[in-house]
């Protein structure tokens, strides 16, 4: 966490640091998002946010406008010029669990990071936080509302990727990344004399992470068969964004596609496994002399691994509970050496926001698989449909792995809520449909009067019966239709 004299408006530099081509980039974005039809105005905003360093900003009485920033203003802006009898409404599905956790992450989030300092330049940093998190999220949300806008999200995030791997590619071959000629860092990583490929990200894990936790959708788009073509440059390009960055968590990230896509076949016995997980993990903590979560530290894939130090950032963060649990910490590193590098997300909302943050943005994982998983049940013997679910599911195991090792820094974490955004547009028309013929299964039962005769509830208008009770019984309720 950043001391309270670099609490200005999303930190930053003291100045403008817009580079040409950024600013010509952006103006064509700006100019797209105000003329293109609704449809079609997520493709220059994630063309924009990803292929352009982060970090480019304009500098504007203390404020500090990041280009996705200015970008998310701009959509919003787009979204109040939009004819109110053109709009159907801010998101698809209507408003879910997935936002009203979203929203309540961010902010207890926002408001204990005020709380720890009470100065008015943290109370502008967290209006920051909530202009990037809320205005992101939400303008996702209005802008991916069905299958369609779902197949456009992937389809440019399949040419991000291809485009981005050509690049870091060339940044591993010749040890310069083409990204430092737009205002971006000029030379690589090195590390063990070995180059980290990072692109326009903050680092190689970044740029590595995002590119293995997306590959679960283009392998939805192969499988779509609508555009075999990108799908395949996608899928390699990924791979590259991995193999280039030459970092562990990225690397774990890309298995966790390649488990979870092997794993289709257990679909319908995922909670023997999510069991099986458990106990194998109380089982592990009984017998090792270390706490589990040190398994970390014996994962190694590449040169100059830091697992000891993401095994040991949780175990700072179990031992200071008493620290970080109502508001969290200014600052980690008295908590040990090195211990300022908060590389997980979990222990970075623990230490941002305290238990309750810790415990929203939970939710917001565990939330997100219980709507795919209630999804893909309804759609059983729907190929095409359990497919997209699955996958989707798999991204977001994807995701959770990765939050092992990495903590959000740059623009990846829009990845996350156009993944988030996919998730709740996918589901959507699912769920309501399935809501619609329990209501009128509900309907039905009542005017035959089977509600007490075959479930034993009196209807009074106070109690209903419950979901699994209407679904027992509306194959009786047919015969009253």
């Amino acid at each position: 966490m950043p001391t309270s004299d670099h609490l200005r408006f999303g930190g930053g530099l003291s100045g403008t640091a817009l580079h040409p081509i950024v600013m010509i980039l952006s103006i064509i974005a700006i100019l797209l998002i105000l003329a293109l039809p609704r449809k079609y105005v997520v493709v220059p905003f994630l063309l924009a946010v990803f292929l352009t360093p982060f970090g480019q900003q304009l500098y504007v009485g203390g404020v500090h406008l990041f280009i996705p920033r200015i970008l998310i203003l701009i959509g919003w802006v787009r979204i109040g010029l939009t004819p109110k009898s053109s709009q159907s409404g801010i998101a698809s599905g209507g408003f879910t669990l997935i936002d009203k956790v979203f929203i309540c992450w961010a902010a207890f989030r926002a408001t204990a990071t005020y709380l720890e300092f009470l100065e008015a330049g943290a109370l502008i940093n967290q209006c920051a936080f909530l202009w990037d998190t809320l205005g992101g999220f939400f303008l996702l949300r209005y802008l991916i509302r069905d299958e369609e806008d779902i197949l456009r999200v992937v389809r440019t995030f399949a040419f991000i990727v291809s485009l981005l791997a050509v690049t870091m590619l060339y940044e591993k071959l010749h040890g310069v990344n083409p990204f430092g000629y737009m205002g971006g860092k000029l030379e690589p990583m090195v590390r063990d004399g070995v180059i980290r490929s990072q692109g326009p990200f903050t680092g190689p894990i970044p740029a590595g992470t995002f590119a293995a936790t997306i590959l679960a959708l283009f392998v939805w788009l192969w499988h779509s068969g609508k555009s075999r073509i990108l799908a395949a440059a996608s899928i390699i390009g990924a791979t590259v964004m991995v193999v280039t960055s030459a970092s562990s968590t990225p690397l774990l990230a890309y298995l966790a596609v390649i488990l979870g896509i092997l794993m289709l076949p257990l679909r319908g016995k995922m909670r023997v496994v999510r069991w099986g997980i458990v106990f194998l993990l109380i089982g592990l903590q009984l017998v090792m002399k270390a706490p589990v979560w040190f398994l970390i530290n014996h994962i190694e894939f590449v040169s100059g691994n830091s697992g000891y130090h993401r095994a040991m950032i949780i175990d700072m963060c179990v031992r200071h509970f008493w620290d970080w649990w109502l508001i969290g910490v200014k600052s980690t590193q008295d908590w040990g050496w090195d211990m300022w590098d908060q590389a997980n997300q979990f222990v970075a909302e623990a230490e941002g926001g305290g238990l309750a943050t810790l415990v929203c943005f939970v939710l917001l994982v565990s939330r997100s698989f219980g709507r795919l998983g209630s999804a893909r049940k309804l759609v059983a013997g729907d190929n095409k449909k359990e497919w997209l679910l699955w996958l989707l599911g798999v991204a977001l195991f994807s995701y959770l792995v990765s939050f092992f090792g990495i903590s959000f820094s740059d623009q990846s974490q829009y990845a996350w809520f156009s993944l988030l955004a996919v998730i709740s547009a996918a589901t959507a028309p699912i769920l309501a449909r399935e809501t619609e013929a329990l209501n009128q299964t509900e309907s039905r039962l009542t005017q035959a009067g089977l509600v007490e005769s075959s479930l034993g509830v009196r209807f009074t208008g106070r109690k209903k019966p419950t979901t699994s009770c209407l679904r027992q019984t509306n194959s009786k309720a047919k015969g009253f239709s």
